[in-house]
């Protein structure tokens, strides 16, 4: 594994000397928890548009970032459809095959009021496929008034950035009684492209503007709740992706009802559709030649349902989601060329579990168990390529022809054990299946839920499921002022879906013959992985007013089947913060470091990057209870550094090399003011 140098913790050790001897600065990192096992993220000093952004500050957990307000969840190696992600209860699945709106990007951070991070190995009652873990988005909703009289509640919060120009207006509002309330969610937020410290990155702009009506009734040991939203996102960048966002149109409800009495019952019953469309040309310098412009308009619909019941040790449950693709590529100069992409591509996964917990002794223990039996489907496709070139035509042909209609039976089981004293320790089977796109792209595109590698693939209608196996050992320690959660993890993946080089001469032959990649295509095939690692976050309060805290992630990801590392594994990192808080004031410094990443996929061609440290303060002041400014300077130093994670330039004409990796961030400062009611 690749160890942080002892050089890089210089910039470290240097901030915390300077801030404990000059008080500054707020919280940076996990903000509150439920407990060691579910890190849970309540506070939002700074001023990122995108929730995926909070999850550098639990352990074991970051995101990919393809562009402002796209960013996918990555656990321990694991991202993308691999991560179970919730967003009040709801599942939801990207509208775009190329994930330009992951699930996470529908609990907008201005609208979040925790950011739950399933540690490790996740319960099977929190969602539906968790094999690298689950995370679970509660946004804002109003509380009901505790006298007999209307009460209003909620929040306004109104922020601005320097470098790309942010602007956030919110507000959060409930009209409530004891026994009912209304809610209304307004947010518009909006950004010109982002500097780095050697230009812009152009396009990074972005548009975001949503709308949200819910009501609850409360009747004894009854509650019944129905929200309603609808987001609307314009032009935003996504220069890692070969298409930027046109529009995301998205409207989702959610019917949810709880009853709280010998049995705690919970139903829910949700869906979205989402409108989108996408183009290489409109915020990006488009082609030099018009025959290479491309729109891609898709849409994505969502139905599901959940069904929960607990008394006292069991919890028992069902649930279903159901999700249905379609996307179609053309070209505005070019009235009779098409590509059917997917073609109503339909994912449906239905579920049932079961988790037993009681205490054995000093030990404190869970059992859990699940079934989910996944269907999946497509029509037939076709398009001009089709129809001009031969090579085309078979992929095509042999698409319609194979045997499309798919199902798999999928068995997921979890033993988790915590000690009195501390000691943690876990064991589990999780598994998943195929994403829509890795069944069922036909043609040679890079249609592949955000790999964002550069490269072209085409699916596979035979893979099998992916089955992990995982072990994870950990201890809790607390003594007076310290508390440390280290865990140490190993999990191996049979049958993880990865592209390698396509042994269709058919495939090589459209890519050779429409230049689309100076690489063969990749197909999406079953290999053999490994992940294994450690993770541990850590405080130690010096007095009432003076913290620290500390991150450290460490995590590799290898293919057994040959010699080769997995792609876009994040690197080893750490973060400490110097936390200061008095009466109307607090302040707060922190170092993240990163070291260089050179186990990188060979078979993706994935370049390795160097090592980083970067410094962020923040400070706020709180007049009165409901008042709070917010202050904030990220990347304090102005360094130039490249995140591992942050994918290549795709866009021609900019100021960072096509194909080369993306630049963070130059120095930008933030303000935000924050009104309770």
């Amino acid at each position: 594994m690749n160890k942080l140098p002892f050089t890089l913790f210089a910039p470290l050790l240097g901030s915390a000397a300077v801030w404990a001897a000059e008080p500054a600065l707020e919280e940076t990192l996990v903000e509150g928890q439920t407990n060691k096992h579910e890190i849970v993220i309540s506070e939002r000093s700074d001023f990122a548009p995108d929730s995926a952004q909070l999850l550098s500050k639990a352990p074991g957990a970051t995101a990919n970032g393809n562009g402002p307000l796209t960013g996918i969840p990555q656990v321990r190696g694991m991202y993308g459809a691999r991560v179970g992600v919730t967003v009040n209860g709801q599942s939801i699945s990207a509208g775009g095959p190329n994930w330009m709106d992951p699930p996470l990007s529908y609990a907008p951070a201005a609208q979040l009021e925790t950011l739950t991070v399933y540690r490790g190995i996740a319960p099977v009652s929190v969602g539906q496929e968790t094999i690298g873990g689950a995370i679970d988005a509660e946004t804002w909703q109003g509380q009901f008034a505790s006298t007999d009289t209307l009460d209003i509640n909620g929040n306004i919060n109104l922020g601005a950035q320097s470098g790309n120009n942010a602007t956030l207006a919110s507000a959060n509002l409930a009209l409530a009684s004891r026994t009912q309330k209304l809610k209304l969610q307004l947010l518009s937020e909006s950004a010109d492209d982002a500097p780095f410290p050697d230009g812009d990155l152009h396009p990074t702009e972005y548009q975001r503007d949503r709308a949200d009506l819910g009501y609850s009734l409360k009747h004894g040991k009854h509650q019944w709740s129905l929200d309603l939203a609808r987001s609307n996102t314009g032009t935003t960048g996504t220069p890692a992706l070969p298409m930027d966002i046109g529009y995301i149109d998205s409207g989702l409800f959610n019917l949810s009802y709880r009853y709280q009495g010998d049995w705690q019952i919970e139903a829910q019953a949700y869906g979205s559709n989402i409108d989108h469309g996408m183009t290489n040309y409109a915020s990006r310098q488009p082609p030099m030649m018009p025959t290479m412009y491309r729109r891609n308009t898709a849409t994505g619909e969502n139905r599901g349902f959940k069904l929960q019941a607990q008394q006292g040790k069991w919890t028992l449950g069902a649930d279903y989601h159901d999700e249905l693709h379609n996307s179609d590529i053309d070209n505005p100069n070019a009235p009779a060329f098409f590509v059917i992409n997917f073609n109503d591509a339909s994912r449906t996964v239905s579920g049932v579990f079961a988790e037993y917990s009681a205490p054995l002794g000093a030990l404190s223990s869970e059992v859990g168990v699940r079934v989910n039996r996944v269907a999946m489907d497509a029509a037939d496709v076709g398009g001009t390529p089709a129809m001009m070139m031969p090579a085309a035509a078979t992929l095509r042909d042999n698409f319609n022809n194979a045997e499309r209609s798919q199902s798999d039976t999928n068995l997921d089981a979890v033993i988790r054990l915590h000690h009195s004293n501390g000691w943690y320790g876990a064991i589990g089977q999780k598994t998943r299946s195929p994403s829509y796109q890795e069944r069922y792209l036909w043609l040679p595109m890079e249609s592949t839920a955000g790999l964002a590698d550069g490269r072209v693939y085409i699916g596979n209608t035979e893979l099998k499921p992916e089955k992990s196996h995982e072990l994870e050992l950990g201890y809790d320690w607390q003594s007076g002022s310290f508390s440390a959660s280290p865990r140490v993890y190993y999990r191996k993946v049979s049958d993880y879906i990865q592209g390698t080089e396509s042994t269709s001469m058919a495939a090589v032959m459209v890519v050779e013959m429409m230049g689309m990649n100076p690489y063969k295509p990749l197909q999406f095939n079953n290999v053999d992985a490994e992940f294994y690692g450690f993770d541990m976050d850590a405080r130690y309060t010096i007095n009432a007013h003076w913290e620290v805290q500390t991150l450290l992630n460490s995590v590799r990801g290898k293919r057994t089947d040959i010699d080769d590392n997995l792609y876009r594994i994040a690197p080893d990192n750490a973060t400490l913060a110097l936390n200061f808080a008095t009466s109307g004031w607090g302040a707060s410094a922190e170092t993240r470091l990163f070291a260089g990443q050179r186990e990188v996929s060979a078979s993706q061609g994935e370049k390795p990057t160097a090592g980083y440290a970067i410094a962020n303060i923040s400070a706020y002041w709180q007049p009165v209870d409901t008042l709070k400014l917010t202050l904030g300077v990220n990347n304090l130093f102005d360094k130039s550094y490249q995140d591992h994670l942050a994918g290549y330039n795709r866009v021609s004409g900019a100021d960072i090399a096509t194909g080369e990796r993306l630049y963070g961030y130059a120095r930008h400062a933030y303000l935000r003011l924050s009104y309770q009611l």
